[in-house]
C-alpha cells in the first residue's frame, strides 16, 4: 500500500480514493451524458481511477463502461485496463424470498453488459431482510460465478457483524464490505473492524462527507428547514440529528476548518483523510458533480494528519450521542426514522 493505492486482493490495487455513482443516478439533477463521460474520464487522470456502481444507479453502468470504451478507443487498452470498476448486486427487496442462481447470474450478466466488460472486478452484494435467510445461499452463487471467472473478487454492502461471520464461515472470500463512515457515524469501528482484521476484509466507505453536509458550505449555516432537496440529504441530516444534532454538528464543522486550514484544503477533504486512516479502510468513495471537484477529491490522499489534528476532531466527536447499533441496524428497520425513505425494490421493471 502506498499513500494512494490499496491492495484490496491478491494482484488487485485500487486507488485509495474511489470515485462514486449515486450522484449520476435519478434523483440527482439531470445528466449530460457526454459530460459525465468527460467528468469520469478526467478522474482517471486526476489518480482517481476505482469507481463504484450498482445494478440499481439507474443508467451509471452504461456511463462507466463508456467511459471505459473511451479510454481504450483514445488511449489503448493497457490505459483502459487501469481504470477499476465496483459494481452492486441489491436484489429487491420483494425478491428475496424466491431468490434464485438464475436470478444471481442475470444481474451478473447485465453488469457486464453494461460494464463492457467479460469480467467484473468486484461485486458487492447487499440483502435487506436478514428475517429472509438466503443470503449465504446467494453468496455462494455469486462465487460460482467467480470461480467461472465472471468477477474476480466479491464484498458485501452494510453487512453487520453476526451475519458478515456467517458468510465468511460459509468460505465465501470476501476481500471488502462497503458501508457508511465518517466522523458523525463511527459504527464500523467496533466488533465489525475486528472480525474484517481477523479475515482480511477492508472497508470502503461511503457518507464520509455525509452528502455534502461535512463541507465549508454548511459551516455557520442555519439549520435547514424540510422537505430537503432530495433524499441523500434527508438520509444525512438524520445522521447529524442522531450525532447529537446542529450545534454540536457546527462545533465538528468548525474543527474541521481549523485542521482543514493547517494543511491548505477544505472541510471535505480533511473528512475524508479522517475515514482514510481509520483500521481496515482501504478507500473512501466521493461524488463529483464535475471535472473541478474530482481533482480536488485527488487531495484526500495526500493529506497526513497529526496527533494534533486528531484530537482536536475527538474532542468535539466525543460530545456526540453516536449512533446506536451495528452497521445498517437503524437502517434497516423499514418502520423506523433511517428505514422508512429508504427505496427497496430498485431492480423492479428494469433491463
Amino acid at each position: 500500500m502506498t499513500a494512494n493505492t490499496f491492495e484490496l486482493g491478491p494482484g488487485y490495487t485500487i486507488s485509495r480514493v474511489i470515485r462514486g455513482g449515486w450522484q449520476l443516478a435519478g434523483g440527482h439533477g439531470a445528466i449530460d451524458r457526454s459530460q459525465a463521460v468527460a467528468d469520469l474520464i478526467a478522474t482517471f487522470d486526476a489518480g482517481i481511477w476505482t469507481y463504484d456502481c450498482a445494478d440499481i444507479y439507474t443508467g451509471v453502468e452504461e456511463l462507466i463502461g463508456a467511459a471505459r470504451l473511451r479510454l481504450a478507443s483514445e488511449r489503448g487498452l493497457d490505459v483502459a485496463a487501469r481504470m477499476k470498476v465496483h459494481t452492486k448486486l441489491v436484489p429487491d427487496l420483494e425478491r428475496l424470498a424466491s431468490i434464485s442462481r438464475d436470478y444471481i447470474r442475470g444481474i451478473i450478466d447485465q453488469s457486464l453488459r453494461r460494464l463492457k466488460t467479460e469480467r467484473l472486478d468486484l461485486v458487492q452484494f447487499h440483502w435487506w431482510d436478514y428475517e429472509q435467510p438466503r443470503y449465504v445461499d446467494a453468496m455462494g452463487w455469486l462465487n460460482e460465478l467467480r470461480l467461472e471467472g465472471k468477477v474476480r473478487n466479491l464484498g458485501t454492502t452494510n453487512f453487520d457483524t453476526p451475519r458478515l461471520a456467517e458468510i465468511l464461515a460459509a468460505g465465501i472470500p470476501l476481500v471488502s464490505q462497503q458501508l457508511q463512515y465518517s466522523v458523525l457515524d463511527q459504527r464500523p469501528g467496533s466488533s465489525l473492524a475486528a472480525l474484517a482484521k481477523q479475515n482480511g476484509v477492508s472497508f470502503l466507505c461511503y457518507g464520509s462527507v455525509a452528502g455534502g453536509f461535512l463541507s465549508n458550505k454548511w459551516l455557520g449555516a442555519a439549520e435547514p428547514a424540510t422537505p430537503l432537496e432530495n433524499r441523500s440529504l434527508v438520509k444525512y441530516k438524520l445522521i447529524i440529528d442522531d450525532f447529537g444534532g446542529w450545534e454540536l454538528f457546527q462545533h465538528l464543522l468548525q474543527a474541521l476548518k481549523a485542521v482543514g486550514d493547517r494543511h491548505g484544503v477544505d472541510v471535505a477533504t480533511i473528512a475524508s483523510a479522517w475515514v482514510l486512516e481509520q483500521p481496515q479502510v482501504a478507500a473512501v468513495i466521493v461524488g463529483a458533480r464535475n471535472q473541478a471537484h474530482a481533482i480536488a477529491n485527488a487531495k484526500i490522499m495526500d493529506v497526513a494528519l497529526d496527533a494534533e489534528d486528531r484530537e482536536r476532531i475527538a474532542a468535539v466527536m466525543a460530545q456526540g450521542t453516536g449512533l446506536e447499533g451495528d452497521v445498517y441496524t437503524l437502517e434497516r428497520d423499514r418502520r423506523g426514522r433511517h428505514g422508512s425513505i429508504m427505496h427497496y425494490n430498485l431492480n423492479a421493471g428494469k433491463k
